[in-house]
C-alpha cells in the first residue's frame, strides 16, 4: 500500500525543516499529503525562567513572547515546503521542571544533551497518545534518530516509538555535521535504508524554509549566507535524503 500521508516529527520549531526540508518538499511535490508536527511548541510557564532560557531569549531577540514568534516562523517555513504545520503544547525543555523537586530541568547549555530522565517517561507517553489522535494509523511517521543526544529529541523519539504506525528515522542536522557523527552508530540491527534523492527545487525550498526560522540561525551559523552554503554542501553530499527503519512503498 502506498502511504499517502507522511508525518515528520520535529522536537522543536525548526528541527524537521533543517533536517528534512528538501525531502519534505519533494514528498509534497510527489503528491503525498505531508505534515510536520512540532512537539515542543507550547508556551512557557510563568516566570521565573532559568538563566539558560533568559540567555536564549536574549540571543533570539524576538520580544517578550518568543514562542509566539517561533510558531509564526514555523508556519511560514512549512508553507514554503507545502507541508501542514501542527503544533503540540509541550514546553521546550528549557522551560520544563523536574516534577518531583520543582527545579529547572535544564540549567546550563551542556545539560541539553542527556538521556531522557525517567521522570519524563510519562510525558513521552502523553505525547504518544496525542500523536495517536492526530496521525492516521496507516500514515508514514518519520522521527529523529537523536544524533547529538538533545533531551527533546529523545523525548520525541520515545513518543514516536509508542505508535503503531510504520516508522522511519532521519539524521538530526546540523548536529550530525557539527559533532562529526556517524548515523551508523544509531542504526538498529535489521533496519533498512531508504533513499530519496532531493531535487534542486527541493534544495531551494529547503533553504528558503530554513531562512524563515530567522531567530534560530545564530544557533548554528553566522548568518543566512553561511546557512545557505552549509545546506547546499550538505545536499551535494547526499545529506537529508536518507531515512532508516522499515521503509514502506513510496
Amino acid at each position: 500500500m502506498i502511504p499517502m500521508d507522511w508525518y515528520f516529527l520535529s522536537p522543536h520549531l525548526d528541527d524537521a525543516v533543517l533536517s528534512c526540508g528538501g525531502l519534505i518538499n519533494d514528498r509534497v511535490k510527489s503528491g503525498n499529503r505531508t505534515a510536520i508536527i512540532t512537539i515542543c511548541a507550547g508556551d512557557p510557564p510563568d516566570p521565573p525562567f532559568s538563566t539558560l532560557a533568559l540567555s536564549l531569549h536574549a540571543r533570539w531577540d524576538i520580544g517578550p513572547d518568543p514562542m509566539v514568534v517561533r510558531r509564526t516562523e514555523d508556519l511560514a517555513a512549512c508553507q514554503r515546503l507545502g507541508a501542514t504545520a501542527l503544533h503540540l503544547n509541550i514546553p521546550d525543555c528549557i522551560y520544563r521542571r523536574n516534577p518531583i523537586t520543582g527545579d529547572a530541568l535544564i540549567e546550563e547549555d551542556e545539560h541539553l544533551f542527556q538521556p531522557l530522565p525517567t521522570f519524563e517517561f510519562p510525558l513521552a507517553d502523553q505525547i504518544g497518545l496525542a500523536l495517536t489522535d492526530l496521525i492516521p494509523q496507516e500514515a508514514q511517521v518519520v522521527c529523529p534518530l537523536t544524533l547529538g543526544g538533545h533531551i527533546d529529541h529523545h523525548l520525541t523519539r520515545r513518543a514516536a516509538e509508542t505508535l503503531q504506525n510504520p516508522l522511519l528515522y532521519y539524521a538530526d542536522y546540523p548536529y550530525l555535521i557539527r559533532d562529526q557523527l556517524n548515523p551508523s552508530d544509531w542504526i538498529m540491527p535489521g533496519w533498512q535504508k531508504a533513499s530519496f534523492p532531493i531535487s534542486p527545487a527541493g534544495l531551494k525550498a529547503w533553504i528558503e524554509a530554513a531562512a524563515q526560522h530567522q531567530s534560530q540561525i545564530s544557533t548554528f551559523w553566522g548568518g543566512l549566507d553561511e546557512m545557505r552554503a552549509a545546506l547546499t554542501t550538505y545536499w551535494s553530499n547526499g545529506g537529508g535524503s536518507t531515512l532508516w527503519g522499515n521503509p514502506q512503498p513510496s
